[in-house]
């Protein structure tokens, strides 16, 4: 019986798709496992290379590009497996990356999601990602970033996992939903584990699960205007759907320096206009119809839990001033 599925979303993945599937079919000492591709209406050829190369992997095709989430959604609904692990078509997995991740899972019962080790594909000597922290400014960042990838061989707990490579429980998507379709692409994943610490599950780093990332496959780079835009939208929106009023209030003076610091660094690339163009988009859909019904309803039961992510809020803010 399988317990794990492996969901890929693929948007015209040909350069990195076929070593992608080779490397997560080849997976040692791994539970029974399934792979799943949801193509987002590629027309590179991939679709067809996958339904040639690969029998094996089942292969949904979509009429169009629905973005990140919705292909993901349309794969966990797929699944009927415990586990769901979401991993981006530009990865080449390491032979134990399926065992590393259910093994870490499966071992912490309040665990939502497990992140995988993310190595830089032209530099498999520094990190990539290992974990995702979310502060007090309202900056999501990927934990160890270009920094030697010895220094990341502890399993910790994060605020939230990367969608590139990690496992999640699937029951729980079935108490807190699944990812946002309002983000499209980007912080959808720290949306998703925020979502899961206001119920009271926690998000982990798994090191011994690891994966080569190319980075920013689909989007172009890592700093393109189309990325800009639409990640300063959901900055906001990530705010908006999951802090309670007074929490936000309470933040209010960080957020606003946060944004402040952002924008000049925007600027800086000549893309400042955009950024506040994205944040304006994030405030519309936020107050927007479909934005208020997906708000996170506060919640007596879950006090603690939000008093737990503000105090990780905080020492998120510190940890990233000191680089650590």
């Amino acid at each position: 019986m399988e317990k794990v599925t492996v969901v890929i979303p693929n948007y015209n993945g040909i350069r990195f798709v076929r070593e992608c599937l080779e490397s997560i079919l080849c997976q040692e000492e791994a539970p029974e496992y399934g792979v799943l591709v949801v193509d987002n209406g590629s027309e590179d050829g991939s679709p067809e290379l996958i339904q040639e190369e690969f029998p094996q992997v089942t292969l949904i095709r979509l009429d169009s590009n629905t973005g990140f989430c919705h292909g993901v959604n349309v794969g966990i609904q797929a699944a009927d497996t415990p586990y769901v692990l979401l991993l981006n078509n530009d990865t080449k997995s390491c032979s134990h990356l399926v065992k590393g991740l259910y093994d870490a899972i499966e071992s912490r019962p309040r665990a939502f999601s497990v992140s995988a080790k993310m190595l830089m594909w032209d530099r498999p000597d520094l990190t990539d990602d290992a974990g995702d922290r979310y502060c007090v400014l309202g900056w999501a960042y990927s934990r160890g970033k270009g920094r030697p990838a010895y220094r990341y061989d502890t399993p910790v707990r994060v605020f939230s996992a990367c969608g590139g490579a990690a496992i999640y429980r699937k029951r729980v998507f079935e108490e807190i939903g699944l990812f946002d379709e309002a983000h499209f692409a980007y912080l959808e994943d720290l949306d998703i584990g925020y979502r899961a610490a206001i119920y009271g599950y926690e998000n982990y780093y798994e090191p011994s699960a690891q994966v080569i990332h190319y980075g920013s496959a689909s989007s172009g780079s890592r700093y393109n205007q189309w990325k800009t835009e639409q990640a300063a939208a959901n900055s906001v929106y990530v705010i908006a759907k999951n802090m309670p009023l007074l929490q936000g209030l309470w933040n209010l003076p960080f957020l606003f320096l946060g944004f402040f610091i952002k924008f000049l660094f925007f600027c800086r690339k000549r893309m400042g206009f955009l950024y506040l163009k994205g944040l304006w988009k994030g405030l519309e859909k936020s107050f927007s119809k479909l934005g208020k019904s997906r708000k996170i309803p506060f919640r007596r039961a879950h006090l603690r839990y939000y008093l737990a992510i503000q105090g990780q809020l905080y020492v998120n803010a510190v940890r990233f001033l000191k680089k650590s």
